[in-house]
């Protein structure tokens, strides 16, 4: 097979498995952007509603975990002012405003997304889309044409191990008796 047959068929394959990993890598962040931009149904009963609204702040002796999945007695306090001023009609954010304001905004377990902590919201993106970018640059490279020299067929020398090939005839002829000498092939005629 001709060597110009040979290099348009890989490059055939080499583009349609790029392809094939560009469609990949584009349903994946489709199906990442549908999952956070899906919102999660309104809790119907009220312990569903404290929950909700406990399970955005932190609590303030265990700090590593939700009001909502605090076992402190701070935490069970705090669930039932929640749930007394959800009883009494005050809205999910109101109820947030008043704890910050209480506790600072270190109390809500995700950052807000304005100010110095919008960077991280949109640093994992950023991140995101680099390493889509680096994984671009890195199949282009291994998937680029290889240099016409070693798309041809391998000559006699490259099948020459020993690189005897590139050889003058009097350091040919040095190999040969030293090859001879050692018992690994016979002196030529």
């Amino acid at each position: 097979m001709p060597a110009e047959t040979r290099s348009a068929g890989g490059r055939g394959a080499r583009t349609a498995a790029a392809s094939v990993l560009a469609v990949a890598l584009v349903a994946a962040a489709a199906a990442i952007v549908v999952i956070a931009l899906r919102s999660s149904p309104a809790p119907a009963t009220l312990q569903d509603r404290v929950r909700a609204v406990a399970a955005g702040l932190r609590c303030p002796v265990c700090q590593d975990l939700s009001v909502a999945d605090s076992p402190s007695p701070l935490a069970r306090a705090m669930r039932t002012r929640i749930a007394g001023e959800l009883s009494a009609g005050t809205s999910p954010s109101a109820i947030r405003a008043e704890f910050v304001r209480a506790y600072g905004s270190w109390i809500l377990m995700s950052p807000p997304r304005r100010g110095m902590s919008l960077v991280v919201w949109i640093l994992p993106i950023l991140l995101a889309v680099a390493g889509c970018l680096i994984a671009v640059v890195a199949v282009r490279r291994w998937t680029r044409d290889r240099p016409a020299a070693s798309r041809e067929p391998a000559s006699d020398a490259a099948l020459d191990p020993s690189g005897a090939a590139d050889l003058s005839a009097s350091d040919r002829g040095l190999l040969d008796r030293a090859l001879a000498a050692a018992g690994g092939a016979e002196e030529p005629a």
